[in-house]
């Protein structure tokens, strides 16, 4: 079970302008910015379920995937994962999960793929017979075949991207995060990767998180959807109540779209 409970983030940016003497001032004086990346965010999310997560850039979506996975620690509030607090028993709370960051690899670059599958076998003390049942069943779902021999960097982005749900699952986990997990593939690489997320919860009970501009996956995968903008929880309910919310939309893109004017969460 994932609850988060009146959770807080909040940064400081600087801001300057351009040129030389805005550089020299900055040295001694600089303008900052108090930006609040999430303002009391609360949910619940059950073993087994599938969630979208969504909003505009900049609404709080990978902070909240960063505190739920151990990365960051709020400001306040009160977050578990499997009845674990992330960012203070990380080690143990990193074995139960998976995370898919959609621009970020935790594949080497320069070997095989199946190297990297190796060393974070040994990284995740994952016995021998549950890795190799794992990886065979990974590699077949997601057709990798000859892929696992190649380099990183010699992948297409949706090649690359259905390696980096492997390297998330090899370990079991109990919990998914996918943060923009079909940005840029193809449409055949999207559907194998949808596909493969919708038979991984259903027959292993994974519960997942998806973080997604695409409305598409979010209708082809999850039934309960969370909106967020400007750093708080504007909706939490089920897809129809998007489009309800929404208006009469012929989409859900268009009713989300509408739904970010309306609030004025752009």
């Amino acid at each position: 079970m994932i609850e988060m409970q009146h959770i807080t983030k909040t940064y400081r940016v600087s801001r300057r302008n351009a040129g030389l003497a805005a550089a020299c001032r900055a040295l001694f004086s600089r303008d900052v910015e108090v930006v609040h990346a999430l303002n009391d965010v609360s949910f619940t999310i059950h073993d087994g379920e599938m969630v979208g997560y969504v909003g505009p850039n900049g609404a709080g979506k990978s902070s909240t995937i960063k505190i739920l996975s151990g990365i960051l620690a709020p400001d306040g509030g009160v977050c578990t994962v499997n009845g674990r607090v992330p960012w203070k028993e990380r080690v143990s709370h990193v074995r139960e999960i998976g995370v898919v960051f959609g621009q970020r690899s935790q594949l080497w670059w320069d070997i095989p793929v199946i190297d990297s599958f190796e060393l974070l076998r040994d990284i995740y003390s994952v016995p021998k017979e549950t890795y190799r049942r794992n990886l065979e069943e990974l590699t077949e779902l997601l057709q990798l075949g000859e892929i696992l021999r190649t380099p990183t960097r010699q992948l297409s982005l949706g090649q690359r991207m259905r390696c980096e749900l492997v390297a998330s699952l090899l370990h079991s986990p109990k919990t998914l995060f996918l943060d923009e997990p079909t940005i840029g593939p193809d449409a055949v690489s999207k559907l194998a990767v949808r596909e493969f997320i919708a038979r991984l919860n259903r027959e292993h009970r994974t519960t997942v998180i998806l973080t997604t501009h695409d409305m598409q996956d979010i209708e082809a995968l999850a039934q309960r959807v969370i909106l967020i903008g400007r750093g708080r929880v504007l909706l939490d309910g089920h897809v129809e109540d998007l489009r309800r919310i929404g208006g009469e939309q012929n989409s859900l893109d268009h009713a989300v779209a509408a739904l970010y004017r309306k609030w004025d969460i752009l």
